[in-house]
């Protein structure tokens, strides 16, 4: 198993970084390299506690398919999705929210496995760590990007009347 953690500082509230990680659309926009699509369950607004995606794209030359559901949600401090579909042995990514003086202290722990013995561990650490790392980040500087900007409004609209 392979473990990543990032820290990512915010400035904004808690609320507004716990509701744009969990927004499908916002997901949409911080994988458009990869072209992800939600294709079941889930796949506008934000996701909510027991409920499911699932996402195709393209990654490593091939279309996937991936299906995660929120295993456990305290709003707005965290909330886990797990794989329930998908090309990886496991996956779990635990979300969590810190309030700090002028933000908020987003972490994110992913906990993955490949298929495959050793052959599948000998990949993850020359490959597919690196590449969901970099992902995660990316996709981390796009939540920061729209909760430090106006940006976030258009996507929680529904939520948040200011």
């Amino acid at each position: 198993m392979a473990k990543i953690d990032i820290t990512t500082f915010i400035g904004n509230k808690p609320e507004i970084v716990f509701d744009l990680a969990r927004s499908i659309d916002l997901h949409k926009i911080s994988t458009a390299k990869t072209n992800e699509k939600a294709v079941d369950g889930v796949t506008e607004g934000l996701i909510r506690m027991g409920e499911f995606v699932t996402w195709q794209a393209h990654h490593l030359l091939r279309l996937r398919n991936f299906t995660s559901k929120i295993i456990s949600y305290n709003y707005p401090f965290s909330f886990t999705d797990e794989m329930q579909k998908g090309d990886l042995k496991y996956f779990c990514h635990k979300h969590s929210f810190a309030r700090s003086n002028n933000g908020t202290i987003m972490n994110d722990v992913i906990i993955l496995e490949a298929h495959y013995g050793l052959l599948g561990k000998w990949v993850m650490q020359l490959f597919l760590r690196k590449y969901f790392d970099r992902f995660l980040v990316e996709r981390n500087n796009i939540v920061k990007e729209f909760a430090e900007s106006d940006k976030w409004r258009a996507l929680l609209k529904n939520e948040y009347l200011y």
